[in-house]
C-alpha cells in the first residue's frame, strides 16, 4: 500500500460518480482490495487507549467498489455466483495457512484471514472482514462486512456478528481476543465484546441494549454515541425482566435482557477452551 492511499481515495469519493475516471478508480480500488487481503489496512483498530475508531476512508473504499462493479457470472461449478466484478472470492491458497473445510462456505475478497483460522461449512466471511489468528467460526456462522475478530475467537454454529458498512463512520462490531460467542448468538450495531467475554448461547447484542450487571449491581449501556461494551471477562446469559405496567402485570410479560451472571474463573476458561486437536 502507498502512504497516499487514503487521499486518493477520499478525492475519488469526493469527485462523485460522474467526475470519475473508471480505469483510474477501480485500480486505486484494487490497491486497497490488496491491502485488506493482507491485513496491513483495517476498517477499524483501536487506538492508544485501547478504544477502537472506524475509519471512514476504508469503508468509502470498500463503498467505491460496489459502485464501480459490473455484474458478472463468478460461479464456480456445480454453485452458480453473481456478484460484482470487484468483489469474486478471496483468493486463498494453502500458504495462508487458513483451513476451509469443505461444504459450501465463502469469504469474500476484501477479508483478511490470519493463519491458523479455520471455518466450518457453512459459514460466511464478507468483505473488509478482520479475523485474527487461532479463531474458528463454526458452521453457519456469519462475520460481517468490516466486522473486527480478534485471536482465538470461538463463534460457534449460527453465531452472526453484524458489520456496519453504513453510515461509513459507524464503529462496526468487534469481539476481541479469546472471546466465547456461543450458538445462536447475534452481535449487530457496532457493539464491542472486550477480550475474554464469554455469550452464551442466544444472546443478542445492539447498540441500545441494556446489559445487566449482577456481579457489580449496574446497569451497563452504551453513552451517547459510543457503542456498547461487554466488559473483559464477563460471563453473558440471556434473561428477562418484568414489563412494570399494569398491563404488563396483568398479562405477566417480561422482555428479553441479557445479564452478567459472573466473570470468568477457571471453570469458565475449561468449558470455553478451545480443543487444539481438533486445529
Amino acid at each position: 500500500m502507498t502512504p497516499d492511499l487514503q487521499h486518493r481515495i477520499e478525492a475519488l469519493v469526493a469527485q462523485g460518480a460522474e467526475a470519475r475516471n473508471r480505469d483510474t478508480a477501480e485500480a486505486v480500488f484494487q490497491e486497497l482490495l490488496a491491502a485488506l487481503n493482507a491485513g496491513t489496512v483495517r476498517a477499524a483498530t483501536r487506538d492508544g487507549h485501547g478504544q477502537w475508531m472506524a475509519h471512514t476512508w476504508v469503508k468509502q473504499g470498500i463503498l467505491l467498489g460496489f459502485r464501480l462493479g459490473l455484474l458478472t457470472d463468478c460461479s464456480a461449478p456445480p454453485f452458480p455466483f453473481f456478484d460484482k466484478h470487484t468483489y469474486p472470492l478471496k483468493p486463498l491458497t494453502p500458504t495462508d495457512r487458513v483451513r476451509l473445510v469443505p461444504g459450501g462456505s465463502a469469504v469474500r475478497t476484501g477479508a483478511y484471514l490470519a493463519p491458523g483460522v479455520v471455518c466450518m461449512p457453512p459459514m460466511y466471511v464478507n468483505t473488509g472482514a478482520y479475523v485474527d489468528e487461532g479463531t474458528l467460526i463454526d458452521s453457519h456462522a456469519l462475520v460481517g462486512s468490516c466486522a473486527q475478530i480478534g485471536k482465538r475467537v470461538h463463534l460457534s454454529a449460527a453465531a452472526q456478528v453484524g458489520g456496519v458498512l453504513e453510515p461509513v463512520g459507524a464503529l462496526p462490531v468487534v469481539v476481541e481476543d479469546d472471546v466465547f460467542i456461543g450458538g445462536g448468538c447475534g452481535l449487530y450495531e457496532g457493539c464491542v465484546v472486550r477480550t475474554g467475554a464469554v455469550l452464551a448461547p442466544g444472546v443478542i447484542l445492539t447498540g441500545s441494549t441494556r446489559l445487566y450487571d449482577l456481579v457489580h449491581e449496574r446497569l451497563v449501556e452504551r453513552s451517547g454515541t459510543a457503542p456498547l461494551e461487554v466488559p473483559a471477562e464477563a460471563v453473558v446469559v440471556p434473561g428477562a425482566r418484568a414489563v412494570a405496567t399494569a398491563f404488563g402485570r396483568t398479562h405477566g410479560l417480561s422482555l428479553y435482557a441479557p445479564v452478567i451472571v459472573k466473570y470468568r474463573d477457571a471453570g469458565t476458561h475449561a468449558a470455553t477452551a478451545l480443543e487444539q486437536a481438533l486445529r
